[in-house]
């Protein structure tokens, strides 16, 4: 009541709310399926006088003071329960029924909305590189070491996100025309430890990810706890196809341990053995808890277990086809103070994914909006950066590229950078070191290349190679640094600082922790982009003073400071937006990886939420370079 503002709420199975007045007066007119997601319900409110007979499983609700014209009835059709019955609800349905020994029973795909002319405009075939040298003048007399230039990559816009956000709201899935279709499992943690309010919030999430999916996007959803289960094999989210996606998710309940490794193997087997295969693939995993069945509970539970966390294989959480580097992109989502972040964040960097750190039950579909949101907007794969050494006398320092592979060869004057799959207007920064000899005239110092995949036609495009040049005069007078460059080494240091501040913390030495982010926060706000306001610099503060904050007591560090630090260093480390906190909120400046699709895929997730969910603005993207 008091958060329908004085009109009573109702609560669907298929977890969507209604006013109990509106919802009861759709249901009288013989509409026994939800308005929003069209699923089937069992359980059906409705209105009418008291009566003092009631049919066998039917419940009135009548409270105090209430008029007795007003009240609420409730019908529901319960089995009837014998000692059969209650053995059986000890595992539910999902668990005990069979599996075939192979899932290569994906649903074929969509073919009439495969790579066509007009969705292949879907995207301008172009990324847009800029680079910025330290400086752009150099005196022709000296001799630089460390000498840095910053490659900038741009992805593509989709042409989805010129469509206002009244059309995106007004319709009932997100754009496929023109965007790239999708293979996701979802990997859900249905442990004990999740019955009742995080369950519910879980169903809810899901089914807003499944109303976001496309008639040729493809779904399978696998439910883990003691053991693992498909709920149903890999299909395409039509009509029929999501019903029944919804269905199986509005049947999970909690029950039994927690077992990550089959939960992620059982995952991994569908995308593995499918027949067909969408041009992207991803795999969600959600978990609470710590995996009670690959390790010991109580390893690495408090700062006395630290080294023993240290030792502990978290490679063997993670299936072997993901070790040997099939490109399988695990997001994981740390769900409540009692998972194993140390766990969820080696999952996600060992397989390209990120760490979400869901600290509170509420941001739970936001925080699948904005993965999801990134998912559903790919606009090129398997990018490549080349960066070539063109003056004799200039040699490649080691690249720091976070957690992309790089390559050096030919005596350090090439190297690549594997970039991966890239977002519909994401960015990335690369910093690149090398030595700048003394010269007479202008030089060239570096040629950039770059090649990717276009995941619709699968051709492979190549860009114009760029140089990288600096002007050579006897004499300089003075030098601006750059501030493109000098953001970037802020970016860098300050990951560097949380990196050393977590392992301080581990040890035990949380003042230690402390002083390290308070000193890169002193530092960081000397350098010339922080005096300038960037956007970029104040993120980066925000973050470092809420890790001081979390890392203030042993409690607390253990509640929240680690999973904090641990999904921002996936942040960092991938140039990719995660869910930290409240981080996806406007209170928090701790969004600079949005991108567009993900800003509007939170836009509908706040919507489509009850009231009481819309007390912040929409969040606005914060790019780390302004457009």
């Amino acid at each position: 009541m008091k958060t329908g503002r004085g009109h009573a709420l109702f609560t669907a199975e298929c977890s969507h709310m209604f006013h109990f007045h509106c919802i009861t007066s759709n249901v009288n007119h013989g509409n026994l399926v939800c308005p929003l997601c069209k699923a089937t319900w069992k359980e059906i409110p409705f209105q009418g006088p008291l009566s003092s007979d009631h049919p066998r499983g039917r419940t009135r609700v009548n409270p105090v003071n209430w008029p007795q014209d007003n009240h609420m009835t409730i019908v529901r059709q319960f089995p009837r329960v014998d000692s059969t019955n209650r053995q059986r609800q000890r595992f539910p349905s999902f668990f005990r029924g069979s599996e075939p020994d192979v899932f290569n029973d994906d649903e074929p795909l969509n073919l009439q909305s495969e790579a066509t002319e007009d969705s292949r405009q879907g995207y301008l075939n172009t990324v847009e590189i800029k680079t910025y040298p330290e400086f752009s003048t150099i005196p022709q007399s000296a001799s630089l070491v460390d000498f840095s230039v910053l490659v900038h990559l741009k992805a593509p816009r989709s042409t989805s996100q010129a469509i206002s956000y009244q059309n995106l709201v007004s319709s009932s899935t997100m754009p496929q025309h023109s965007r790239v279709p999708v293979d996701l499992v979802t990997v859900l943690d249905v442990s004990g430890s999740m019955a009742g309010t995080k369950l519910a919030l879980l169903k809810r999430a899901m089914c807003f990810l499944i109303q976001n999916l496309g008639p040729s996007d493809r779904l399978s959803v696998v439910a883990f706890a003691s053991t693992a289960h498909r709920l149903f094999h890999l299909r395409r989210m039509s009509d029929s196809g999501r019903q029944q996606a919804l269905q199986a998710v509005n049947s999970l309940v909690a029950i039994g341990g927690t077992n990550i490794a089959d939960g992620l193997r059982k995952g991994a087997k569908v995308i593995e053995e499918r027949k067909a295969k969408n041009p992207v693939c991803s795999i969600i995993l959600l978990s609470d808890g710590q995996d009670t069945y690959t390790f010991s509970s109580n390893a690495g539970a408090t700062f006395g277990g630290a080294h023993e966390r240290s030792q502990l294989n978290y490679n063997s959480l993670v299936p072997s086809s993901i070790l040997n580097g099939t490109a399988i992109p695990v997001h994981t989502f740390g769900f409540g103070n009692d998972h194993d972040s140390t766990a969820m964040h080696a999952i996600a960097e060992t397989s390209g994914g990120t760490f979400s750190f869901i600290e509170s039950e509420i941001v739970i579909q936001d925080a699948f909006a904005q993965c999801i949101g990134g998912i559903l907007s790919v606009v090129l794969q398997e990018m490549r950066l080349g960066i070539e050494c063109v003056h004799p006398g200039v040699h490649l320092a080691p690249i720091k590229s976070g957690s992309y592979r790089n390559q050096l060869f030919d005596n350090a004057r090439a190297g690549f950078i594997y970039v991966g799959d890239l977002y519909a207007d994401e960015e990335r920064d690369f910093l690149v070191s090398i030595n700048v000899p003394s010269a007479g005239e202008d030089t060239v110092l570096l040629k950039i290349t770059c090649s990717y995949t276009d995941p619709l036609s699968k051709g492979i495009v190549h860009l114009e190679a760029l140089e990288v040049r600096v002007q050579r005069p006897k004499v300089v007078l003075s030098q601006t640094p750059s501030i493109e460059v000098d953001r970037e080494k802020n970016r860098i240091q300050a990951a560097e600082a949380m990196s050393n501040a977590r392992a301080a913390a581990e040890r035990g030495a949380l003042s230690t922790a402390v002083s390290i982010l308070e000193e890169r926060r002193r530092i960081l706000s000397e350098s010339p982009a922080a005096k300038l306001k960037e956007p970029l610099c104040m993120s980066l503060d925000a973050e470092l003073r809420e890790m001081q904050e979390r890392m203030a007591s042993r409690q607390r560090y253990e509640a929240s400071g680690r999973a904090y630090v641990l999904s921002g260093l996936s942040s960092h480390s991938w140039q990719r937006a995660t869910a930290r906190g409240d981080s996806t909120n406007t209170t928090s400046l701790v969004h600079s990886y949005q991108t567009p699709s993900m800003v509007d895929m939170l836009h509908r997730s706040q919507t489509m939420s009850p009231p009481s969910r819309r007390r912040v603005p929409p969040v606005k993207a914060t790019r780390s370079f302004a457009s």
